[in-house]
């Protein structure tokens, strides 16, 4: 009874507050590498591991800020001075699934995101995806707020190979077998993406704003803490009502396109390259050479 009187108290308190609010939260990101997804299903040596892993240690633990009103959020990477090189295609491969400055208005319903994709700038437009959030009764404290947790399920799109994982191992074998062994072996076919995942959210109804990191809003509060998949954001700082903050407004940068559109072209663009793969053997020679967009 106390729990739920408290949650109450929190809900309402701070609501009447929520019409000139505004602020910064900053997230720290956390991702879990799958070796086994990368390699194709195919075992790697501990030390090609660790490359790997330092390669993308970079590219996954990163810090990201959204500035936020009532109604509107910016969501951008903070840039990193000191960070270390990394490999050209790699850098390119990990860009290319990754999206640039998110703009979200919780009253039209939209999201405007910047993407980079293989050299060509993309404006990408999309409505904000209304989840079924179920409210538990868990709780826990982040920095000075009192979080609540809360659960979705989340359609993948099937070409987001951030969320790849290996086949089972009967289903890998398959795969092998199948394959023309004149052929190179395609390592998308030694992986799969799964229809839906569970996203976990904690957030604060201190901050009476339904918005969170990303394309994530929905929840009467902040979203302090996101896990999803194998990756976490965890907000490490905010900033209430801040003197000097970044100007809220829709990214204008690219070309525009929908999302629908968008994910078009990346799975032509992967079609593309895949096919190039097994056209030269897997070492650099023959194969079709990629067009445009």
């Amino acid at each position: 009874m106390i729990r739920y009187t408290l949650i109450l108290l929190l809900f309402f308190s701070f609501s009447i507050n929520a019409q000139n609010i505004s602020g910064q939260a900053f997230y720290e990101s956390k991702t879990t590498v799958d070796m086994d997804a990368l390699g194709g299903g195919r075992e790697m040596s501990e030390e090609m591991k660790k490359t790997v892993a330092q390669m993308m240690k970079s590219a996954l633990e990163k810090t990201y800020i959204l500035t936020f009103n009532k109604d509107e959020s910016i969501y951008k990477e903070q840039e990193k001075l000191d960070a270390a090189p990394m490999n050209p295609g790699f850098k390119m491969m990990m860009s290319s699934y990754t999206p640039g400055a998110q703009y979200k208005n919780l009253k039209t319903g939209q999201i405007v995101e910047e993407n980079e994709f293989f050299g060509k700038q993309f404006l990408v437009t999309d409505s904000i995806k209304d989840l079924d959030w179920q409210i538990t009764k868990e709780s826990k404290t982040i920095g000075q707020y009192i979080a609540f947790k809360a659960t979705a399920m989340k359609k993948v799109d099937p070409n987001d190979y951030s969320m790849a994982r290996p086949k089972k191992k009967d289903e890998r074998e398959n795969a092998e077998t199948k394959n023309d062994t004149a052929q190179p072996q395609d390592p998308m076919d030694m992986i799969e993406i799964p229809e839906e995942i569970e996203v976990t959210a904690w957030f604060t109804p201190q901050i009476p704003v339904s918005n969170g990191p990303g394309e994530y809003a929905g929840l009467p509060g902040l979203i302090l803490e996101l896990n999803v998949y194998r990756t976490t954001l965890l907000c490490s700082k905010i900033v209430m009502n801040p003197k000097e903050a970044e100007k809220i407004e829709p990214p204008k940068k690219g070309k525009e396109v929908t999302r629908e559109e968008y994910i078009k072209i990346v799975k032509e663009k992967t079609d593309e390259i895949r096919e190039n793969f097994r056209g030269r053997g897997g070492n650099g020679g023959g194969g079709r050479r990629g067009g445009g967009f």
